[in-house]
């Protein structure tokens, strides 16, 4: 594991949680700001999420972000049910810190990289509007936690 990713800059702590609703009132109420909206995941047709390697169409989710400050983003994110890292975290371990987020360049040439290295992708996507994609990598073993691998396209 040698400079897979090429930053060290955390842009987002994401969070599992059962009713992003109520949740996010309580984190408003906390950094006392205002209550952001709750964003859906997006239509397949756009997200093209994979789980574990295989398409993943009904997996969806509710979240809602909250900037913190220093190009930093705190995300809440509820699970739909159906199988995916989230569902899977909130059946295993219940609510709680689910990955660190990191932004890149050149997705897939780091997740070869990783690949290679024995780090395994465990769900992917482009974002609900088609504005970048995600990875997430399974690096539970090695780093504690998942980390979330995040590249917005440009113009």
């Amino acid at each position: 594991m040698s400079g897979l990713i090429k930053t060290n800059a955390v842009i987002q702590v994401g969070l599992i949680v059962k009713d992003v609703e109520k949740t996010k009132k309580k984190w408003a109420a906390f950094f006392g700001v205002d209550v952001p909206a709750t964003v859906e995941s997006g239509d397949y047709k756009v997200t093209q999420t994979r789980y574990k390697g295989k398409g993943a169409p009904k997996t969806k989710c509710k979240m809602a972000f909250f900037e913190a400050g220093n190009n930093m983003q705190l995300e809440l994110i509820e699970p739909n049910g159906e199988k995916s890292t989230w569902q899977d975290f909130l059946d295993r371990k219940g609510e709680g810190i689910h990955h660190i987020a990191f932004s890149v360049n050149g997705m897939e040439k780091i997740l070869e990289a990783c690949g290679k290295d024995g780090i395994k992708c465990v769900q992917q996507g482009k974002y609900g509007d088609a504005s970048g994609e995600y990875a997430y990598l399974d690096t539970v073993k090695d780093l504690k936690c998942i980390i979330e691998l995040l590249e917005s396209y440009s113009g």
